[in-house]
């Protein structure tokens, strides 16, 4: 999805390419909250059909490159992933082994959100996700959202039928822009004026 006008980049990665997914379904929660949002742009990726190469095995594809642009241009970063076999999906840890070293996630904060079919939702996933990515220098939110019970949250259209689990979804982006507006935003600003400061000079 092309990237929308803004001044604050949010990346959301989709961690499924499984056709009807769940995460996806979740995801349209967050685009819709995102849409809201005045003065953000959205970039959406999503690994259906992308040419991931294992690391090491082949030069850097076009598809990664693009990845590795729109996170490095990204103020921030939500993943979403299903729980598979108690962890978080194989798409999801190949795109990070794609991400180049230093990471194109250092430094960016990044919030969670995980959806499982069981009862105690995406826990190990999220656990698991939230590791590796402080590992690599990113800013992992605390309190990532886990949807339990995900067949029985959205219909076949993708609608949600919890409202209470449809806010806590909604929450995510919420949560993130506003640690950015808190933390990153002000931070950036002096930085600009103390650039301006020294190029007067």
């Amino acid at each position: 999805m092309p990237a929308e006008t803004g001044s604050v980049g949010i990346v959301v990665v989709v961690g499924s390419v499984r056709p009807g997914n769940y995460t996806s379904k979740a995801v349209g929660l967050v685009l819709d909250e995102l849409e809201k949002i005045s003065d953000v742009r959205v970039d959406v990726v999503d690994p259906t059909g992308m040419d991931l190469p294992l690391p090491g095995t082949a030069d850097v594809t076009p598809a990664v490159k693009s990845i590795r642009a729109s996170l490095g241009e990204a103020t921030g970063v939500i993943f979403a992933t299903p729980e598979y076999h108690g962890s978080y999906s194989s798409v999801v840890k190949l795109l990070l082994d794609n991400l180049g070293f230093p990471s194109e996630l250092s430094g960016k904060p990044i919030a969670l959100l995980g959806v499982a079919s069981g009862v105690i939702g995406a826990v190990k996933a999220l656990e698991h996700l939230r590791s590796v990515c402080s590992h690599v220098g990113g800013i992992v939110l605390p309190g990532p959202c886990s949807v339990a019970n995900v067949r029985e949250v959205f219909d076949e259209h993708g609608n949600c039928l919890d409202p209470q689990i449809e806010k806590q979804i909604r929450g995510v982006p919420v949560k993130l822009l506003d640690f950015i507006h808190r933390s990153v935003c002000p931070w950036e600003s002096l930085e600009e004026t103390v650039r301006g400061s020294a190029s007067a000079e």
